[in-house]
């Protein structure tokens, strides 16, 4: 994958400057008028170049020149760990959801733009031909908020290890508890707690926790592993940051709620890169015991 780059970063550079030269001049109510076909090139929303939409895929979409990480909807999530096809679990599970207005609106929307029924999606699968649970959760949920049908699929999860005695790993990526749901989105820290409880007394539990990482998820089964990996610059934190200095009346340090700072205090135990995620997670399987088919 790096020589690939290699190969290429002098004429996308080129490409950059090329771009940065050009003047456009339109008409108000007008689009600038390119060569460039769609969906060719991606620019990056933290450096600003522009890269190959071909290798930016391939690359599990980080920049190759800055190193940036764009979130990844669930299912491209799990391509970069799984060996391939995996069975999708939970898909009938439904409730009565709450009175409060327009949430079946902002539901029905989260449906359409992210292409899930629910903010975590939940297989059984190999990694490595490693046999595994795996749950995935997708920002482009509610901001992969954890309410009623997201807590029970993790619970079901988590259960299902312990019976079948798997592994179980889950990438988290979220906002916190659905507000939507009220106090019921809050019992899900609890049950889910208790899940991933038993899930480890019989296996093995490894939490990967990708940007952001916040509120009642970080607070329940986020930081319940046996082993907590996250990729590189996550926000992983319960509240927020100016709420924390508001309420004790000190400034916190600049790279307070990232992995890294919390790397070196202890609360992770590594970061891992995108590309590295599937050998370092069938590594850790092997090295707990678990073998492949």
């Amino acid at each position: 994958m790096e020589r690939i780059f290699d190969k290429r970063k002098k004429q996308i550079r080129e490409f950059n400057k090329a771009l940065e030269s050009l003047k456009f001049t339109r008409r108000q109510g007008t689009k600038p008028k390119t060569d460039i076909p769609e969906n060719l090139m991606t620019k990056c929303l933290s450096c600003g170049k522009y890269i190959p939409e071909e290798e930016y895929v391939a690359a599990f979409k980080v920049c190759p020149f800055c190193g940036a990480q764009a979130r990844l909807h669930a299912r491209e999530r799990l391509d970069t760990v799984m060996d391939g096809g995996y069975e999708e679990l939970f898909t009938d599970i439904t409730i009565d959801y709450p009175d409060f207005p327009g949430y079946e609106t902002k539901l029905e929307k989260a449906r359409s733009e992210s292409g899930e029924n629910e903010s975590v999606v939940c297989v059984r699968g190999t990694i490595k031909g490693i046999k595994t649970l795996v749950g995935v959760m997708d920002s482009y949920f509610m901001m992969g908020s954890m309410g009623k049908v997201c807590g029970e699929k993790i619970t079901q999860l988590a259960e299902l290890a312990a019976k079948e005695k798997l592994p179980l790993i889950i990438f988290t990526c979220s906002g916190g508890a659905r507000m939507q749901e009220g106090i019921v989105s809050l019992f899900q820290m609890a049950k889910t707690s208790q899940a991933i409880a038993k899930a480890r007394d019989t296996g093995l539990y490894i939490s990967v926790l990708t940007d952001p990482t916040t509120g009642g998820v970080s607070a329940s089964f986020a930081s319940l592993s046996d082993i907590t990996l996250s990729e590189p610059k996550t926000l992983i934190g319960f509240a927020g940051k100016r709420v924390i200095e508001n309420t004790i009346k000190e400034v916190l340090p600049a790279e307070f709620q990232t992995s890294e700072f919390l790397l070196k205090k202890g609360y992770i135990d590594k970061i891992v890169e995108r590309k590295n995620m599937s050998d370092t997670l069938a590594l850790l399987l092997r090295l707990h015991g678990y073998k492949a088919l």
